[in-house]
């Protein structure tokens, strides 16, 4: 059986880390930080033989050589020059075998030009969407445009609704935050932050989440929806699913 575990890295980053109970090699995705990964690797007994990469930011990538140098796993990431220590350069619509799964590599372009998630099908879907899609919100847009940005959650928002999203920070309340601003008749939201926050209070994760739970609450998923876009109007154009998305990302930015 497959097991994911969140490495808490940073202030707010999880690494992934998956592991079948047959083996004593495991797969980790975006370790920004090798410390946490080796401290975790050494108390559990375990070697590392894979590392997922989704895209180039520093914080997601910051560990890499170092556990290269430790443990020699097999890297998997996107074709970008930038990232160092990658041997195998995967793009849209290629497949890996990971842990006993084969994950489809996704183009996600719009937080970065580079960003790649992985989704394997099975019970339940797998999706490590990096920063592209997180629990009630979506990434920044550093490099990329609204248009891609929208494109990549509606790529994502296609995945079946019982597909396990494991995001790659812990940005949940922040998020639900501003979902109810801009949602604010929908009781969801409300349900949803109080679930979050007792799980917070508790020191657990508020991830993985599930695309149905998503499409229920996170306004970026949700452009078509009166609620929001009566609640984004008083922000921006929003006479179509694209520009509603991309005044909610400027709003989002500046709340």
């Amino acid at each position: 059986m497959l097991s994911v575990t969140p490495i808490p890295a940073f202030s707010d980053n999880y690494i992934w880390l998956l592991r079948q109970d047959t083996s004593q090699a495991v797969c980790v995705v975006d370790p920004g930080d090798a410390t946490p990964v080796i401290k975790w690797l050494e108390r559990e007994g375990l070697e590392l033989g894979t590392v997922l990469i989704t895209h180039h930011h520093h914080d997601h990538t910051g560990g890499l050589a170092e556990l290269i140098k430790r443990y020699s796993p097999r890297v998997i990431g996107p074709d970008n020059p930038e990232i160092e220590g990658i041997d195998e350069r995967v793009g849209d619509g290629d497949e890996v075998r990971v842990m006993g799964r084969l994950f489809e590599v996704l183009a996600l372009p719009g937080h970065t030009l580079d960003h790649i998630g992985f989704f394997t099908p099975g019970i339940p879907p797998l999706l490590f969407s990096g920063d592209v899609l997180f629990s009630a919100g979506c990434g920044r847009l550093f490099e990329g445009t609204p248009t891609q940005m929208h494109e990549s959650l509606s790529r994502l928002d296609s995945l079946p609704e019982d597909t396990l999203v494991f995001a790659a920070h812990e940005y949940t309340m922040a998020n639900l935050a501003f979902a109810r601003a801009a949602d604010p008749d929908n009781a969801d939201i409300e349900a949803a932050e109080a679930e979050c926050q007792r799980a917070r209070e508790l020191d657990r994760p508020t991830l993985p989440t599930t695309l149905g739970r998503e499409r229920r609450i996170n306004p970026f998923l949700r452009c078509a929806s009166a609620g929001v876009r009566q609640a984004a109007s008083a922000h921006g154009d929003t006479d179509s699913d694209l520009t509603t998305f991309t005044t909610l990302r400027a709003w989002k930015d500046a709340f």
